[in-house]
């Protein structure tokens, strides 16, 4: 039961590309949750950037996601995965030393778009989409969603300690005499610092990532690197878009702030709860699996989530900090459940060769749908913490997010993936050596 549970199999299964590109999840998501804990402080206290200016460089940062990591991603599979890998390594680098180095919003904004930085601490830039596809053909199909999942949870756990480290890191460097500037720099340059890891880390994939030199040509016209799937993932992505567009109200940068001003919680404190949120998040995917395998991906992604969305309206409504952090967690224990089902749906609707486009031009559908949020929310928070509309981002997004777990299920219940049909065969395997 706790092996079935645990997915453990689908981990010994992995071979060394799969088990490389769960280290670079790692030190990519760690590199974001550190960021993003400290982010919106960084701009309002350091940069000295009005709300309005805030909103607007956090929407642009997911907008400029659009533009950099299409062409990227619906290139990967004929251009090359590692290469394109590399590149959005390079832009991160890049958005890091800038935020770091320059008090110009002009310039802040242009980094923001053609870089690489995540407001939310989840996934940003092309590296989820190119990622999901090289793990996707070294996995059978019935391992696919457990390997999604421990996915998941390397994560979200390198979020947690991100958070964490961000968080504490700034506290004790301003303890030790350091002025709240210096202290929030060096955490924009250890980010910029785990891109040029990121880069090296990469460049040891080897080719049996890459798509496999007898996939059959596409028989049809292609469209953004899509040809029979086209339909399919447009429908994904109307639906995607509008999840993202609600998530957007509440990115973790825009949650700490919240925190910070409704509760004067301190950075350090901030960073201990999205530690415990993450970590919560993490492990609620591993069950995904299991929940999965019994009920299907559709059906899991939507039971499990619409609970979610409700704790998170319940946030706001809490009368202190301890109730509100409850709320958080319970909402957290489940939020994740949908995306290794999410994902590995995804990936197994399409063919083959068009998986780096598909997870590709899906995400940059949740890009689009979660940059406008941002600034939306700013005008919330704007009105103070004492206003009614301080708490609106919650409401908005619990709200936003139902409504498409019910499109979901309306949509897709009936397009079954190939392990759930009953003409399900085990897809080939590419393995590199051990």
């Amino acid at each position: 039961m706790i092996h079935s549970l645990l997915q453990l199999h689908t981990l010994r299964a992995l071979n060394s590309d799969g088990r490389l590109l769960f280290a670079t999840r790692f030190v990519r998501l760690f590199a974001y949750g550190m960021l993003a804990v400290v982010l919106s402080i960084y701009l309002k206290d350091v940069q000295h950037l009005s709300d309005g200016k805030v909103g607007w460089l956090l929407s642009l940062t997911l907008l400029g996601d659009v533009a950099i990591s299409l062409p990227i991603t619906i290139s990967a599979d004929r251009l090359g995965r590692r290469r394109m890998l590399v590149v959005g390594a390079l832009l991160m680098i890049f958005a890091g030393i800038v935020f770091a180095l320059t008090h110009n919003y002009a310039l802040l904004l242009l980094a923001a778009i053609i870089g690489v930085i995540s407001p939310s601490g989840n996934e940003v830039g092309p590296f989820l989409s190119i990622e999901q596809a090289a793990l996707s053909q070294t996995v059978e199909g019935s391992q696919r969603t457990g390997t999604f999942a421990w996915y998941a949870l390397f994560g979200s756990v390198a979020t947690a300690l991100g958070s964490y480290c961000g968080g504490t890191t700034a506290t004790v460097l301003e303890h030790a005499g350091w002025s709240i500037q210096a202290s929030h720099q060096a955490i924009v340059f250890a980010y910029a610092a785990a891109g040029l890891v990121l880069a090296l880390m990469f460049l040891g994939v080897s080719a049996a990532a890459e798509v496999r030199p007898d996939q059959p040509a596409p028989s049809g016209p292609v469209l953004f690197g899509l040809h029979r799937s086209r339909g399919v993932v447009a429908r994904l992505s109307g639906l995607f878009a509008l999840d993202a567009f609600g998530g957007g109200f509440i990115v973790q940068a825009i949650a700490a702030y919240w925190f910070y001003k409704r509760f004067h919680v301190s950075e350090e404190t901030l960073g201990e709860i999205f530690l415990v949120a993450n970590l919560l998040a993490g492990l609620s995917a591993l069950s995904a699996a299991a929940i999965a395998r019994r009920i299907g991906l559709i059906p899991t992604m939507v039971a499990t989530h619409i609970p979610s969305n409700l704790l998170l309206i319940c946030v706001p409504l809490m009368p202190n900090v301890r109730w509100a952090m409850v709320m958080l967690f319970l909402r957290f224990s489940i939020s994740q459940m949908d995306v290794p089902t999410r994902q590995s749906y995804t990936m197994a609707v399409v063919d083959p060769d068009e998986r780096s486009a598909a997870s590709g031009v899906t995400g940059v559908a949740r890009s689009l749908g979660a940059a406008i949020s941002p600034c939306l929310a700013w005008q919330c928070l704007a009105a103070g913490a004492g206003s009614l509309w301080f708490g609106a981002p919650f409401f908005l997004s619990g709200g936003i997010k139902t409504i498409y777990d019910l499109l979901l299920y309306r949509s897709f219940r009936a397009v079954k993936p190939p392990e759930e049909r009953a003409d399900a065969r085990p897809a080939p395997v590419s393995r590199s050596a051990p």
